[in-house]
C-alpha cells in the first residue's frame, strides 16, 4: 500500500485550440497560460504548478501540434513531441465538439509510438449530445490503451476535479520539486509578455496575432509610490501589421495596454505603469537567432 506524497510531471498535449491552456488555468485555479480562440496561441512549454495534500503535480503545457509553416511553428512542435517522451502522465486534450476521430490521426500515432501513459480528455462536452459523445470514446477506446477517458468541460470547470483526483491517482511517489505556493517557475517577465501577447490575439485581425513577440526590455519597482514600471516591446514582421496593432491614434495599442496593466495588477498585486512600443523585425519567425532570442528556441 503506498502511503507516500504522489509528485509527477504531466504533458497537457492536443490540436491547437483544443483547450489545452484554458484545461491547465482551470485546474490550478490561477491564470499561467494565455487563452484566445485563436489556434497556436501557446508557444513555449507553460509550466503550472499544483500543490494539494496528495501531493504535487507540475503540468507543461504544450503548443498546439500542427502542421507548421514557418521555423517557429517546427520549433513548437518539437517541444510538444518531446514532452510526451520525458513526463510521467501525458493528458490528450480534445475538441469533443470537433467530433471526427481522423482530424487527429497524428497524434494518435506520436502516441503510439512514444507509448507513453497517457489519460485522454474530451472537451467541450458541454457542446456535444450524449449520444455522439459515447460513440466518440467508443472509437477512442479501439485506438490506445488509455488510462482514463475524462469527458469534461474547461470552461465551465465541469468534471475538472475528477481529472484531478485521477491524476494524482496515476502520478508516482515522489518528493516535492518546488515549494508549496509556487504555481509556475516561470519569471514575472515571462507572465508579462504573455499577457501582452494575448490582448493582442484578442484585438487585431487574423494577419497579425501569430507574427507578433514581446519582449520585457525593462522592469522596475519604485519604493516612493510603489508602482512597477514595464517597459515591452512588441514585435510584428511587416510594416502593415505594425499600423494595425497601433491602430488609430493609437487607439489599438493603448486598449492593449490597458487591458494587459490590468491582468498584471491582478496577478502581481500592485500598481503597474506599463509603457508599449511596437517594432518591426522582418520574417523573424523564420531567423533562428531571433527566435532564441525572444526565448522561442533553445539558446544552448
Amino acid at each position: 500500500m503506498m502511503t507516500g506524497k504522489k509528485s509527477g510531471f504531466i504533458a497537457v498535449v492536443g490540436k491547437p485550440n483544443a483547450g489545452k491552456s484554458t484545461l491547465m488555468n482551470a485546474i490550478l485555479g490561477k491564470k499561467v497560460a494565455i487563452m484566445s480562440d485563436k489556434p497556436q496561441t501557446t508557444r513555449t512549454l507553460v509550466r503550472g504548478i499544483l500543490t494539494q495534500d496528495e501531493g504535487q503535480l507540475v503540468f507543461l503545457d504544450t503548443p498546439g501540434i500542427h502542421k507548421p509553416r514557418h521555423l517557429l511553428g517546427e520549433v513548437m512542435n518539437e517541444l510538444a513531441e518531446g514532452a510526451m517522451r520525458e513526463v510521467d502522465l501525458v493528458v490528450w486534450v480534445v475538441d469533443a465538439s470537433a467530433g471526427a476521430l481522423y482530424l487527429h490521426e497524428d497524434i494518435l500515432h506520436k502516441l503510439q509510438s512514444a507509448k507513453p501513459q497517457a489519460i485522454l480528455v474530451l472537451n467541450k462536452v458541454d457542446l456535444v449530445a450524449k449520444e455522439s459523445l459515447l460513440a466518440l470514446i467508443a472509437e477512442y477506446q479501439k485506438r490506445y490503451d488509455f488510462l482514463e477517458i475524462v469527458p469534461l468541460s474547461a470552461k465551465t470547470g465541469d468534471q475538472v476535479d475528477k481529472l484531478v483526483r485521477l491524476l494524482y491517482q496515476h502520478a508516482p511517489e515522489g518528493p516535492f520539486f518546488y515549494p508549496e505556493g509556487v504555481v509556475t517557475d516561470h519569471p514575472e517577465t515571462f507572465l508579462m509578455a504573455e499577457l501582452i501577447r494575448e490582448k493582442v490575439l484578442k484585438l487585431t485581425r487574423e494577419e497579425v496575432p501569430h507574427s507578433v513577440a514581446v519582449q520585457i526590455e525593462h522592469t522596475e519597482f519604485r519604493e516612493h509610490n510603489r508602482v512597477l514600471y514595464v517597459h515591452a516591446i512588441i514585435y510584428t514582421e511587416r510594416d502593415s501589421q505594425k499600423a494595425i496593432l497601433i491602430g488609430k491614434g493609437g487607439g489599438v495599442l493603448k486598449r492593449v495596454g490597458s487591458l494587459a496593466r490590468s491582468d498584471m495588477e491582478n496577478l502581481f498585486s500592485r500598481k503597474v505603469f506599463l509603457d508599449l512600443w511596437v517594432k518591426v523585425k522582418k520574417d523573424w519567425r523564420q531567423n533562428e537567432y531571433l527566435l532564441r532570442s525572444f526565448g522561442l528556441a533553445d539558446k544552448e
